[in-house]
């Protein structure tokens, strides 16, 4: 049977419709989709699944035989044409004329014998008829088809369409249903009522649809395991996934056609389809067919994505454009949305700019060209555009063009615009004359913002390039060095990248010195990402002798930084606290987004977790208002400190499965490692012991691999958590103590802490715990966080004689009230009730119990809410099991869904914070609806509460 990927959905409903059949309950079903999008794999798969029980029937439209009547029905039904023997007298012979000679006699008697010659056969073996490619069959054959698929409900007949998108009109993109899935074509055309609908729309009417999206991104990348002999890295897949749109078919070709050195990251991944495929040929030939005037305009929407009607229809005078650009629109290559055309299937736009000859791409850019350089309002914002079209038209000299280019890709910053500045830049550098030092200039220029736009395999493969000690200029050394090693220290190996970073800033800090800066921080963070204080300390001791008294705000931030860590890596956080205090106050006069994170880290080591939460999201809206996608994945990881220390799981969960996915795409290894690991400690909290075990394992294989102290502290952490949960605190004593990673590594070693001094005071180690919690109250001293003060004062009662742990319990439970660690403060609870039971007062112990119990039961914390229980029941009191949910009810994703829901997020929100369609949130909460036997949202916050 063939195996499909990421097509579930679509493999359960052609499972339903043969079982219904099978019982004599059949049906019809129209899958649509673009080329490439599986709809021939999915009919395979449904006859694969039905033989040997079913008698299958297949057909697939030709072009050359859509004129011919009844081509198709011939085609379909000549392997049981002798069953039309046993119909009745005027049936048989409207059946026999119409496949042997085309003719119909009209009314019913044809439609009414095809669907009793499909009953006849299923009498004695259900059938499932397979037609495939629907909109080149011959429109009397759809009609008769149609017909029968209507009255399959009391038939053991299954009827299957597959049709291609944008070639018949009813396809589900056109319609405003909210939900495209199963909706009858008559209620869609009742939606559209103003817009033309085709004749096969009609003839369809009545048969359920099911479009065909692109692949998410996990079934991308399971196809790509089964597609390449080799592992394709991340970023590359990514690159590729952006061409093919989660098309499997375009990625399988893309897959294909990768040359060695694109697969080592040398060269840039192809940019479209590839021209020996079946996919370019496929498309190549819709457009072929298209009248000369349509494909011209069409060409000119490939060739820029920005264009508007206004400007198409000044582009096809005399012609009216509208009337020019419907064959386009017919054909399904070509839609209107709002004041813009765009290509239905994103592959389209590369064949049709790609596939045109050069000589007509050049006219098509110089047309642009013209029409961009009329003035008009808004004429400065289209000075990008504008030069990108004279340039690809070479309409002047070549130097003057690219000087142009160049100049209006460093000076316009269109979010999201055509086209994106590291391809003008490019293109610049191309067309500049070799041994021009402007040409690597503007080569290292693209590469910075290939970068910034989370393009790194571009980035790499010009960096590439660039490297050679003859390729660029000794003055554009430090800025290729910086570039590479920043890319190096999100993806490669720490000890290279904190080279790399040290030699750009030796190149830089007289003639670009706030780069030179940055390196130098960049370079300490590659120690930092190690675990390696030592080297951390030793460059900020470099930093400190350079500094000047004339610095930028910002330069003066990362110096303060710098300082201030060093302190606090070498113990002394009394004197940590000035330094950090002044990155903080330094922060309101800094915009940039790789800056102000260095704040987000002193305002986490003062305690002050509301002030990074709020200077992290700052950081975050500031990289996206920028288009700074490469900034993104790392800038995450700084948002989730804080909301560790406040409890906050559910979004901690979401913001490192946001993060995760954001750094396979664009390539970064290492920051994905530790967004693995965030969520290692969601599983642990969540009580999902095998997810747990799963991303802490892939967190600390990456860490290993490429010098990461920090992601293998963090994965170990919540394999240690994951044990203090399940009531192993011996397992998690020996794995916080004698692993090096976590004692390496200063944060991380300080937020474990908590959990060390726990799992040693009950396993009998006072020792360690005594010398573990003095070593926190020296940092939790400098900072002015109640929360903090709060772990402390529990650390000091879980190691307090008999009569003065009570007190100490108490002033604890005081200071969480004063912060916002309700989590924790439900962990004081569980401690303080627990150590009531044992000195045999249930009454007062029932009390902090059930409210720990509340808290870890709206949390999902299913090992902790165990113990809560047991505690219960220790101290007299008969628990009634109640509802909770496990990860044997629900998948990883599905907890997190239903808990984010069950906060109170609307599937819109849900679907922008884990990068999900909104109808993949949906589709997971009717699975989560039904695998908990709950019907409504009430029910599930009922239940997650």
């Amino acid at each position: 049977m063939p195996v499909l990927r990421g097509r579930g959905e679509e493999e359960r409903a052609l499972r339903r419709l043969l079982d219904g059949a099978e019982t004599g309950a059949g049906g019809a079903l129209l899958l649509v989709g673009a080329a490439g999008m599986g709809k021939t794999a999915l009919l395979d798969n449904a006859a694969a699944h039905a033989l040997p029980r079913f008698r299958v029937l297949r057909v697939s439209g030709v072009e050359s035989e859509s004129r011919l009547p009844y081509a198709g029905l011939h085609g379909l039904l000549r392997p049981v044409a002798s069953s039309a023997a046993s119909l009745p007298r005027a049936q048989a012979g409207a059946l026999l004329a119409a496949l042997e000679s085309g003719t119909g006699a009209g009314g019913l008697a044809l439609p009414a014998a095809v669907l009793a010659l499909l009953s006849a056969v299923a009498a004695d073996q259900p059938v499932l008829a397979c037609v495939d490619d629907v909109h080149l069959l011959d429109s009397a054959s759809r009609g008769v088809l149609a017909f029968a698929a209507r009255r399959l409900s009391s038939e053991p007949v299954a009827l299957l369409f597959a049709a291609r998108d944008g070639d018949l009109d009813t396809v589900p993109a056109r319609r405003p249903c909210r939900d495209r899935h199963d909706v009858p074509v008559r209620e869609v055309c009742r939606e559209l009522n103003d817009v033309p609908v085709r004749d096969a729309c009609w003839e369809l009417a009545g048969v359920p649809v099911r479009e065909l999206a692109g692949l998410d991104a996990a079934a991308v990348r399971e196809l790509a395991g089964d597609l390449a002999p080799g592992e394709v890295a991340e970023d590359l897949l990514a690159a590729l996934d952006q061409v093919a749109c989660g098309n499997p078919l375009a990625l399988a070709e893309l897959i294909d056609s990768l040359t060695p050195d694109q697969l080592a990251g040398l060269a840039a991944p192809p940019a479209a389809p590839p021209r020996d495929g079946r996919l370019w040929r496929e498309h190549a030939s819709r457009l072929a067919a298209l009248p000369e005037a349509a494909r011209r305009l069409t060409l000119l929407v490939a060739a820029d994505p920005g264009l508007d009607a206004e400007m198409l229809i000044r582009a096809a005078a005399p012609a009216s454009a509208l009337t020019a650009v419907e064959p386009a629109e017919r054909a399904g290559i070509l839609r209107c949305t709002g004041d813009r055309y765009d290509f239905r299937d994103p592959a389209v736009r590369a064949v049709a700019y790609h596939g045109a000859p050069l000589v007509r791409r050049r006219e098509a850019h110089r047309l642009l060209a013209r029409l961009l350089s009329e003035p008009s309002p808004g004429y400065g914002a289209r000075r990008l555009r504008l030069a990108w079209h004279r340039a690809y038209a070479l309409d002047g000299p070549a130097a003057e063009l690219a000087d142009e280019l160049a100049a209006a890709a460093l000076t316009t910053r269109p979010p999201g615009g055509h086209p994106e500045p590291y391809l003008a830049l490019e293109r610049a550098g191309e067309l500049t004359e070799p041994g021009n030092p402007a040409k690597a200039e503007r080569l290292a220029a693209a590469a910075r913002h290939a970068w910034v736009a989370g393009r790194p395999q571009v980035a790499r493969s010009l960096l590439a390039g660039l490297r050679s000690p003859t390729a660029a200029p000794d003055e554009l050394r430090g800025h290729v060095e910086l570039l590479h090693g920043s890319l190096e220290l999100l993806g490669g190996e720490t000890g290279s990248a904190r080279e790399e970073l040290l030699s750009a800033a030796a190149w830089l800090l007289e003639s670009h010195r706030m780069l030179g800066v940055r390196a130098l921080v960049r370079a300490a963070d590659a120690s930092y990402r190690a675990g390696d204080n030592r080297a951390f300390i030793a460059i900020a001791r470099q930093a400190a002798a350079l500094r000047r008294p004339d610095e930028t705000m910002a330069a003066q931030l990362m110096f303060e930084y710098l300082a201030g860590m060093a302190s606090t890596f070498s113990g002394s956080h009394q004197e940590a606290a000035g330094p950090l205090r002044r990155v903080v106050e330094l922060a309101g006069s800094v915009r940039d987004p790789a800056v102000l994170v260095w704040a987000c880290v002193a305002s986490m080591l003062l305690g002050e977790d509301d002030t990074a939460h709020r200077l992290s999201a700052r950081a975050v809206e500031a990289a996206r208002l920028r288009g700074a996608a490469s900034a993104l994945p790392q800038l995450l990881e700084y948002t989730i400190y804080p909301e560790i220390w406040m409890g906050r799981y559910a979004s901690v969960a979401a913001t490192a499965a946001q993060g995760l996915r954001l750094a396979q795409a664009a390539g970064q290894l290492n920051t994905a490692a530790q967004h693995l690991a965030w969520l290692a400690i969601t599983a642990a909290v969540g009580g999902d012991q095998e997810t747990c075990r799963m991303r802490a394992d892939a967190a600390i294989d990456l860490a290993e691999a490429h010098g990461l102290g920090i992601a293998g502290a963090i994965g170990n952490w919540a394999l240690s958590y994951l044990d203090l949960a399940a009531g192993r605190p011996a397992d998690a004593a020996n794995r916080l103590r004698g692993e090096r990673r976590i004692s390496n590594h200063v944060v991380i070693r300080v937020m474990s802490t908590p959990h060390l001094i726990e799992a040693c005071a009950r396993t009998g180690d006072r020792e360690r715990a005594g010398s573990a919690l003095r070593v926190f109250e020296r940092w939790v001293g400098s900072t002015r966080s109640p929360g903090l003060r709060a772990l402390v004062a529990r650390c000091r009662a879980l190691l307090a004689e008999p009569g003065e742990a009570e007190g100490l319990f108490q002033e604890a439970l005081d200071l969480h009230g004063q912060a916002a660690y309700e989590f924790e403060a439900a962990r004081t609870r569980l401690l303080y009730g627990s150590a009531l039971r044992r000195d045999r007062r249930p009454g007062a112990a029932r009390t902090h119990l059930h409210a720990a119990l509340e808290t870890f039961e709206r949390h999902g914390a299913r090992l902790w809410t165990e113990q809560a229980r047991a505690e219960l029941r220790a101290s007299g009191e008969p628990v009634r099991p109640a509802p909770v949910v496990t990860t044997g009810q629900l998948t990883a994703q599905q907890l997190q869904i239903a808990r984010m829901v069950a906060e109170g997020a609307t599937n819109k929100e849900v679907a922008e914070q884990l990068f999900l369609s909104r109808r993949t949130v949906e589709h997971h909460l009717r699975n989560i609806f039904s695998r908990l036997g709950i019907r409504s949202r009430v029910e599930l916050v009922r239940l997650m509460s």
